[in-house]
């Protein structure tokens, strides 16, 4: 893995693969090698991948609390300026996704396209504001659990109930390894992000990938961005949790080859 300094704040990342760049940005547990590496083997066969760890996750360092989701999508548009992508597919899953639409509205000249994974305009974009206080105070609240128990308050909805015993094991190791202020800097920059003024000026072709047993991210959630982005297509994986790339990986990684495939080439 490598490292590269953005804005003062140290961020570790994946690069694999020569080709058209595509930047992956997980959601807020987990890291990027964990949520994405099936689709890093499989899509650096025709395009140059990075996936970042973003700050406050994985092996990068912690941001001030005071970051929301802007600041995230100003510090993934430095780091690609740092790595040398001036223009870039973009790949969010979860709160990956707000940041990636937080990063259109602030840059529109960088995202190629944008690839929305069990994505939200924001909680407050996406959710009620009931369940958007709720969540909010629900994952202050695990923050301050130990590694293990925090690991087993967040799994269960990040999968479906089908789930292999084995793939949520494999995925568990990197949210009990998790920054306690990443986590809540990233939970209120999700629950503070209302981008629902950005869907209808995305101009650039957009997939909307999201499984039909997600509870964080229901279907409503995602017909609200399909009707809201005028360039966006949905699909619908059955059978499949949140945490879709990890879940169902050859499932995601076919869908998402062939809409990057199908779409204009960063440079």
């Amino acid at each position: 893995m490598d490292q590269v300094e953005v804005e003062g704040l140290r961020i570790a990342y994946e690069r694999a693969g020569t080709g058209p760049p595509v930047a992956l940005a997980h959601g807020f547990v987990g890291d990027g090698v964990s949520t994405w590496s099936k689709q890093i083997d499989a899509l650096s066969r025709d395009f140059t991948v990075i996936a970042w760890d973003a700050p406050g996750a994985g092996h990068s360092a912690d941001p001030p609390e005071t970051f929301r989701a802007a600041d995230y999508a100003d510090c993934w548009a430095s780091f690609l300026g740092e790595l040398g992508f001036t223009r870039a597919h973009l790949v969010g899953l979860s709160f990956g996704g707000i940041v990636a639409l937080s990063l259109f509205e602030r840059r529109p000249d960088l995202p190629s396209s944008l690839a929305l994974v069990s994505a939200y305009a924001g909680w407050r974009g996406s959710l009620s504001e009931a369940d958007v206080d709720a969540r909010l105070r629900r994952c202050l609240s695990v923050s301050e659990l130990p590694p293990e128990e925090f690991a087993r308050a967040m799994l269960p909805s990040m999968f479906s109930a089908a789930a292999a015993e084995s793939v949520v094991e494999a995925f568990a190791p990197s949210v009990r390894e998790f920054s306690p202020i990443g986590f809540r800097t990233m939970a209120k920059a999700s629950a503070e992000a209302d981008l629902r003024h950005v869907l209808a000026e995305v101009t650039v072709p957009t997939l909307l990938l999201y499984g039909d047993q997600d509870e964080r991210a229901p279907l409503p959630v995602a017909e609200g961005l399909r009707a809201g982005i005028p360039s966006s297509r949905l699909v619908v994986l059955p059978n499949v949790g949140h945490a879709c790339s990890v879940e169902a990986p050859d499932e995601v990684s076919g869908v998402l080859g062939d809409f990057l495939r199908s779409g204009p080439s960063g440079p």
